[in-house]
């Protein structure tokens, strides 16, 4: 059986191919420099060259979704993390000389970044590729094995991806395997080197109790509800036209999309005249149909966002709707919701869709008094120019990153790490830290001829008693 798997895998199939992977990855011993980069270009290779496929693929599994937009948002980002790495593989893999104590001087101590194994990465179904594919290609750049499971609810971009890594792979070094969340749950109870998993916070959990029964490490990639602060006072063109910008990509399907705006209660009307603009500017020819909108993905994503969107207008909220939605082709258009409390559904769970509550504050302090009585979010948006003001919001609040008078673009940065604390995720990747996350530090002393160590041998007596006395100064 082939160790890409298109069928139902059962648990013994997964275990199979992660022994062999194992078994491979002792045999042969960590890859240098040079084949890892040159795994890292054929990957990219073979993307460009399925190019065409893959927003054909992305398409099909949302019924509605940009091409072009799909390059931008999947590809565009995909293959920036590969070069980037590429890069800057030869200077993380360099040993690094570390300090060594004056009565061990003759000695010497460095760390050098080892390969974990074998890693599990775990790919959420709203971008399919570049969530699988970045995960992957930080694996092989440090020196890693990688078993890949794509999500089920994209079966025609995961048949792509499987497709792509078999023209590239050979089974013992990247596996990919399909199946539903039996078969999730199954792969994440694997005994990896290391789970990278991204999805849904309540999902996330099950991994890390599936992971921790082996000790497993993992870096979690979660979510939430990531708010926007803005200024009081602050342009409101601008703002609304970056702040659609974040909310319409992938129709909200993102999870460091702007989930909610908090602004001062004199600017709440502006605010909403100026987004209802931004969004016609992006989207002058509608919504049903467009060839630059995504759909929902599914008609149950769908009916769940039309949930919130019904019981935030029965308790109060004034609901603008932006256009005109298509439940066929589960195509749900922007809506806006002014009189927002935090009791409604809205604010209670992650969005995940082109809806956009509005809460209002009089003063700085209860911005962040909101804030920090909700769980930690993955991104935190902030619009202003006063730094006295967004410093103190950044020093009084956590969350993962932060973009200052925009929004996403934080998540470009391959130099910058990636990733949320709490319930919007565990650990971080992305270049550099991506590489640490997924190598172990291994640090090496080389004794010398002679240190203090030698003169703290037994038989013990006198010299023994004065280095030691030394020492503890």
């Amino acid at each position: 059986m082939s160790d890409t798997v298109s069928a139902p895998v059962t648990s013994t199939d997964l275990s199979r191919i992660l022994d062999r992977q194992r078994a491979a990855f002792l045999h042969e011993g960590p890859p240098g420099l040079a084949q890892r980069r040159a795994g890292l270009r054929r990957l990219k290779a073979e993307i460009l060259k399925q190019r065409t496929d893959i927003v054909r693929a992305l398409k099909t599994d949302f019924g509605q979704r940009s091409e072009r937009e799909s390059a931008i948002v999947e590809l565009i980002p995909l293959v920036q993390s590969i070069n980037y790495l590429i890069r800057h593989l030869g200077y993380w893999m360099k040993p690094e000389r570390r300090h060594v104590s004056a009565y061990f001087r003759s000695g010497r101590a460095w760390v050098v970044r080892q390969p974990v194994g074998v890693v599990g990465i775990i790919a959420p179904w709203n971008y399919p590729v570049s969530l699988a594919l970045v995960p992957l290609a930080t694996a092989i750049a440090a020196g890693n094995r990688a078993m890949l499971k794509p999500s089920e609810l994209t079966p025609a971009t995961s048949a792509v991806i499987a497709k792509i890594v078999q023209a590239v792979f050979s089974p013992e070094q990247v596996s990919v395997v399909t199946g539903d969340s039996e078969v999730g749950a199954a792969f994440s109870a694997l005994p990896f080197d290391h789970i990278l998993f991204t999805g849904s916070t309540a999902v996330g959990k099950k991994v890390a109790a599936a992971a921790a029964r082996n000790l497993t490490p993992v870096t979690l990639e979660l979510g939430g509800k990531s708010p926007v602060v803005i200024e009081p006072g602050f342009s409101m063109r601008r703002v609304a036209d970056r702040v659609a910008f974040g909310k319409l990509t992938n129709a909200g399907q993102t999870c460091i999309a702007p989930d909610y705006v908090l602004i001062h209660e004199n600017d709440e009307e502006a605010f909403a005249s100026a987004y209802q603009a931004a969004v016609k500017r992006q989207h002058p020819g509608g919504y049903a149909g467009s060839p630059d909108y995504t759909a929902i993905l599914n008609p149950h994503h769908y009916e769940r966002l039309s949930a919130l969107i019904r019981d935030a207008g029965e308790q109060g909220a004034r609901v603008i709707r932006l256009g005109s939605d298509s439940m066929t082709s589960h195509v749900l258009a922007p809506v806006l919701l002014l009189n927002v409390t935090s009791q409604m559904a809205v604010m209670q769970e992650e969005i995940f869709g082109p809806v956009l509550p509005v809460l209002t504050y009089r003063h700085p302090d209860e911005a962040i008094a909101f804030i920090n009585e909700r769980p930690r979010p993955l991104a935190l948006y902030y619009f202003g120019e006063k730094r006295v003001e967004r410093d103190r919001l950044l020093k009084r609040t956590v969350s993962g990153n932060v973009t200052i008078n925009g929004t996403l673009l934080h998540y470009a940065q391959d130099d910058l790490p990636f990733g949320g604390v709490g319930d919007s995720g565990i650990g971080a990747y992305h270049g550099k830290e991506g590489f640490m996350a997924l190598t172990h530090p291994r640090g090496i002393y080389r004794q010398g001829r002679f240190n203090a160590a030698t003169l703290l041998q037994p038989p013990f007596g006198k010299l023994t008693d004065i280095i030691t006395n030394l020492i503890l100064r």
